[in-house]
């Protein structure tokens, strides 16, 4: 019953987000006056919209995309008439060499700074580490972009400030996804851990004489880690979506500077379908951690079921 409750939902869901983008893009503006040149006549103009099925009642357009979609269509690009899944895929890895990276990182350094602060509860070690974490996470995406270039690309010179193809130029992206992520890891494992020292059997393996070291990783962390498994799920979709913004300010040419572009230029279709991939990337990241929280702890399961 879970899974299909799970399935329904996740359905719903992106039923949602396919009707709102498709409404919102319709409303937007014309496309046409990005297709031809600005002097065309209104004719020719008005001709492009039958072709590109612009002219017709918006239910009939919303009907008609629905069951494209249900038969596999997702479309063809206004710009480039290609399959818009094929121009979308074409730019996935490049976004993914960065938001991959970026949650590695943020796993990485989130957990380990969030259980350094919880032991140190209220010393100047986790009032520094909490302040740092705030911080990056009140930063938008595009001001720490900037802050970032500014300094290891201007005033340090140590780092490209944009561009593609080498780990350097990828260096200064990948931390500007990450460190949103590296805060919010590291305040909620600090949180949890610090709710499970607190449990009896904590304070009970802590008086047989345990080391610390065990107490904490064995006891705590491994306790207190489901509810991390929660954030790093929501973590995938917000470094898909932050790549949009991050990929416009250094400029590397991924998935997300792709939307930006579609957004500009009116090409519906694109844009339609790369809500659509974010939105599924979510929901999907979200199972998996359903699915780990199962694994992880027994007791679970049974709700789940």
């Amino acid at each position: 019953m879970f899974a299909v409750r799970r399935t329904l939902r996740a359905l719903l869901t992106l039923w949602i987000v396919v009707t709102v983008v498709f409404v919102a893009t319709r409303i937007s503006g014309d496309p046409t006056y990005h297709l031809v040149p600005p002097d065309t006549p209104e004719a020719q103009r008005e001709m492009l919209r039958e072709q590109l099925g612009l002219t017709r009642p918006l239910i009939v357009q919303y009907a008609d995309y629905l069951s494209r979609i249900a038969q596999g269509d997702l479309g063809h690009s206004f710009f480039s008439g290609r399959p818009v899944v094929e121009i979308y895929f074409e730019r996935l890895p490049a976004t993914l060499s960065l938001a991959v990276p970026a949650l590695l990182l943020a796993i990485l350094a989130g957990i380990p700074i969030g259980t350094l602060a919880a032991v140190n509860l209220n010393r100047p070690v986790d009032r520094g580490l909490m302040a740092m974490s705030f911080v990056g996470q009140s930063v938008p995406n595009f001001v720490l972009g900037i802050v970032l270039i500014l300094i290891f690309s201007f005033a340090l010179q140590w780092l490209p400030s944009g561009g593609a193809g080498t780990i350097e130029q990828a260096i200064l992206p990948i931390l500007t996804l990450g460190i949103a992520s590296i805060a919010g890891i590291a305040r909620l494992t600090r949180s949890s851990l610090l709710d499970v020292l607190g449990q009896d059997y904590v304070r009970f393996a802590s008086a047989k004489g345990l080391p610390p070291s065990v107490v904490i990783l064995k006891h705590g962390l491994r306790n207190a880690i489901l509810p991390v498994l929660t954030i790093v799920g929501l973590q995938v979709g917000t470094l898909i979506g932050g790549a949009v913004v991050v990929e416009a300010v250094f400029s590397w040419p991924g998935a997300g500077r792709l939307l930006v572009s579609a957004v500009l230029q009116r090409d519906f279709p694109m844009l339609q379908f790369g809500v659509l991939a974010v939105a599924a990337t979510v929901i999907l990241a979200n199972a998996l951690v359903d699915i780990s929280y199962g694994l992880l702890d027994p007791r679970t399961r049974g709700v789940q079921s």
